[in-house]
C-alpha cells in the first residue's frame, strides 16, 4: 500500500489526471497496451482474463495500491487482462512516460516502486502456488486468513473466480466454515 504522503509527493511531482468511476468500469482491455499507472484513492480494482468463455480473477487490490499490467506498461506490448473497477472508485492516473521520467529521477520512488513489483510478484507466486497444491478449502481459508477484506468487499462470483470453484461451491464450502 501507498502511503498518503507517497501518494502526495508523487501527485505534486508529476502530472496526473484523476478519474472517478462506477463499478464495472474497464480501465483496460487484454490486447491493448497499457498507457497508465493508476494509483488507488479509493475503491477496488480486479485483474482478469477470459479463458474459455469463463472469467478468471486473478488479483484485487484497494486503496493505496497502484496497478497496471506491468508488462505492458513496461515494453510496450498488448496486455495479457482486463482491469475493471468492482466498485465505485477514485483513482489517479499517471501517464507512462511521465511515470518512469519520475522513477527515473527519483531513488526513494524508484525503490517503492521496485518493492511494489516484488510484492506483486510474490502474491502470484503464492496464488500460482495454490492453485497447484491446495484443495478449494484450504484456498478458501487461507484467503480469509491473509486478506479479510476481500470477503468483506468483494463480490461472491469474483472471489469463486479467483479461488478457481463455482459460486456454488464457494457457497458450500463458506456454509462449512
Amino acid at each position: 500500500m501507498i502511503e498518503n504522503i507517497h501518494l502526495k509527493h508523487i501527485e505534486s511531482q508529476i502530472k496526473s489526471e484523476y478519474l472517478s468511476v462506477p463499478s464495472k468500469v474497464i480501465l483496460l482491455e487484454e490486447g491493448k497496451v497499457a498507457q497508465k499507472l493508476y494509483l488507488i484513492r479509493k475503491g477496488c480494482l480486479r485483474l482478469f482474463f477470459y479463458n474459455e468463455g469463463k472469467d478468471i480473477t486473478f488479483q484485487f487490490f484497494f486503496e493505496g495500491d497502484f496497478v497496471a499490467s506491468f508488462d505492458s506498461l513496461y515494453k510496450r506490448t498488448p496486455s495479457l487482462f482486463y482491469l475493471e473497477s468492482i466498485e465505485p472508485t477514485e483513482l489517479t492516473a499517471i501517464r507512462r512516460e511521465d511515470f518512469y521520467n519520475l522513477i527515473n529521477n527519483n531513488l526513494s520512488l524508484r525503490q517503492l516502486y521496485e518493492e511494489k513489483l516484488i510484492d506483486r510478484f510474490h502474491a502470484y507466486q503464492q496464488l500460482f502456488l495454490s492453485r497447484i497444491k491446495n484443495t478449494p478449502q484450504q484456498r478458501y481459508e487461507e484467503l480469509l486468513k491473509e486478506y479479510p477484506n476481500i470477503i468483506q468487499r468483494v463480490p461472491q462470483h469474483y472471489i469463486a473466480s479467483y479461488l478457481g470453484i463455482t459460486p456454488v461451491s464457494l457457497s458450500r464450502i463458506r456454509n462449512r466454515h
